[in-house]
């Protein structure tokens, strides 16, 4: 792999920290700035929303700018964020600065993505891209829990410092490191928003919006899940994410070369095993034992989808890929709110703690409905073609070719 690359998995790995260690630090910031937990809860649907916004706001804004350009334009407003979110002075500019640090985040994702595919041969596109991942992943194993101790030690505001000094090595890792991609690779607004139109890509978002809703009505109270119904306690929280950090991990390992080697295949049975994990989570959960392998599990087929989904709508939007791409990380974001809406309504309506995972089973179930739905409608399509001059005897004639 590249070493360009590194740089965007580094990059992931700070985005991937600030995005999760606002859970861990919760406490803390409403006791500093006087406010409940519920309310600073908001300052993680501030993250969120920034995501939602500026995936597609950003990325069409900057359709005619050079990839690495845009990069470390979206790297520079990310670090801006994280600093204003460590020197706010009080809870509404600290809503304002994690609104802002989100606002980078899925347009990140979605330039990353294409630059990394455009770096390797055709049959390494999906590893690449899952590898640029694995700094997200490895996030949730290292760089969320040293964050929120440190947080904890030295209060929430040190975090957010540390996290603008990886996003300030980031900028020099991908200034260093991201090749020039010529201005041809680039179309523009219009013809990024025809793309974002194609009835492929859209059926791709919304199998990320339901599948992968899944994995986060189970995520938003696994905490609550292990404690209140394994038995674990409150100090063994940091290491069972950290255990569905490493089931990330080895799920994106795992979905590079499988995606290479069959894109819709992988998607089918990521999410067919994501709703079999979930129902079998329902029962796991009640034993110290089989809860952590199931917390791994879970980490695992849940972030197997991610990269299947991510190559699946820049294929269909090839010709414009960057708002597509970027558009799934707010699809993404969608996910993680009504995943947790909806399991939160499970809880709520006196169905146990354990509910949500039935709740993210039938929504894995209709992630994969609409998956094998657009498979089914892609290979009834005609073939698009291609017509390229062929020069013969007699003349010049014209050569049909298909395009997969």
């Amino acid at each position: 792999m590249p070493l360009a690359i590194l740089a965007l998995a580094v990059s992931a790995f700070g985005i991937g920290t600030t995005e999760f260690v606002m859970m861990g630090l919760l406490p803390d910031v409403a006791g500093d700035l006087g406010t409940s937990v519920p309310t600073a809860g908001y300052l993680v649907s501030a993250y969120a929303l920034g995501v939602v916004v500026g995936a597609p706001l950003l990325t069409a804004v900057g359709a005619r700018i050079p990839r690495r350009r845009m990069l470390l334009l979206l790297m520079g407003l990310f670090t801006v964020g994280n600093l204003f979110s460590a020197f706010a002075p009080g809870y509404w500019w600290l809503l304002g600065g994690r609104f802002l640090a989100g606002l980078p985040h899925g347009a990140f994702f979605g330039v990353g993505a294409v630059v990394a595919s455009r770096m390797v041969a055709e049959d390494r596109r999906a590893r690449a891209v899952a590898a640029m991942f694995l700094g997200l992943t490895v996030a949730n194993i290292v760089g969320v829990p040293a964050a929120t101790a440190l947080g904890q030690h030295l209060g929430w505001r040190a975090t957010f410092v540390v996290v603008s000094v990886v996003g300030l090595l980031s900028l020099a890792a991908l200034s260093l490191l991201i090749p020039h991609q010529p201005m041809e690779e680039h179309g523009g607004v219009g013809q990024e928003l025809r793309a974002l139109r194609e009835p492929q890509v859209v059926l791709g978002l919304l199998t990320a919006v339901f599948g992968f809703g899944g994995v986060f009505a189970v995520y938003s109270y696994l905490a609550s899940m292990m404690t209140k119904v394994t038995g674990f306690s409150d100090s063994s929280v940091t290491l069972l994410l950290a255990l569905f950090g490493i089931g990330m991990t080895l799920g994106a390992l795992a979905a590079g070369p499988l995606t290479d080697r069959a894109l819709r295949p992988t998607l089918y049975g990521s999410l067919a095993a994501l709703a079999v994990v979930l129902v079998a989570f329902h029962a796991m959960a009640g034993s110290k034992v089989a809860a952590p392998i199931g917390v791994v599990l879970l980490g695992a087929v849940g972030f197997m989808t991610t990269t299947p989904l991510q190559m699946l709508v820049m294929n269909k939007a090839r010709h414009a890929p960057t708002l597509a791409s970027a558009s799934n990380h707010s699809a993404f974001n969608l996910a993680n709110a009504g995943g947790a809406w909806l399991g939160g309504a499970a809880i709520s309506a006196g169905w146990g703690w354990t509910s949500p995972s039935l709740v993210g089973a039938v929504l894995a179930v209709v992630g994969l409905a609409i998956a094998v739905t657009a498979g089914i409608l892609d290979r009834r399509s005609p073939a698009p073609v291609t017509v390229s001059p062929v020069v013969a005897e007699g003349g010049p004639r014209e050569r049909v070719v298909e395009r997969a």
